[in-house]
């Protein structure tokens, strides 16, 4: 997916406010070939589109429990991360959810994860924050253009096997 950008010309570029956020994201499978996805709210870069359980790393915060932590607030699952993917990077200048337009770089670290139990629904916990559904995916249907994902999803599907 191509973020809706603000055009801003490389001579004001240093003018704009720099934001570098990392995260890390889930990549979590149910059979048969389907694969959880959020929903970004409309207080969320990029609202409607759909993308990984997960969200930013706090400051002297291990990713893994923050994966752990995001996951449990956007799903309501328990996760247990695993091994390291990939790691994403998004570039873009654009307008951030306070309407400020900004120089925005995110480092996405992408893990595999299972879940503590696979019988439990998920549900989105957070109240008014960023993620606004959850659901199982068929990859079929990413790849076949007919859900609007972020880019860090077909990252995960690439590496993911």
């Amino acid at each position: 997916m191509t973020p809706d950008l603000e055009r801003v010309d490389p001579v004001h570029a240093a003018d704009l406010r720099r934001h570098q956020r990392l995260a890390a994201y889930a990549v979590l499978w149910r059979e048969p070939g389907e694969i959880l996805l959020t929903r970004i709210s409309r207080h969320g870069h990029h609202p409607g589109a759909w993308t990984l359980p997960g969200g930013g790393v706090d400051h002297g915060e291990d990713p893994r429990d923050a994966l752990v932590r995001e996951v449990r607030e956007e799903t309501g699952l328990l996760v247990r991360p695993d091994r390291l993917l990939d790691v994403h990077s998004a570039h873009f200048t654009g307008r951030a959810p306070d309407g400020v337009v900004e120089d925005f770089h995110g480092v996405h670290l992408i893990l595999s994860a299972e879940l503590d139990d696979p019988t439990v629904q998920p549900s989105v916990l957070e109240i008014d924050g960023t993620t606004d559904a959850v659901a199982w995916v068929p990859v079929q249907r990413i790849r076949a253009d007919e859900v609007e994902v972020l880019d860090v999803v077909r990252a995960a599907l690439a590496h993911a096997g």
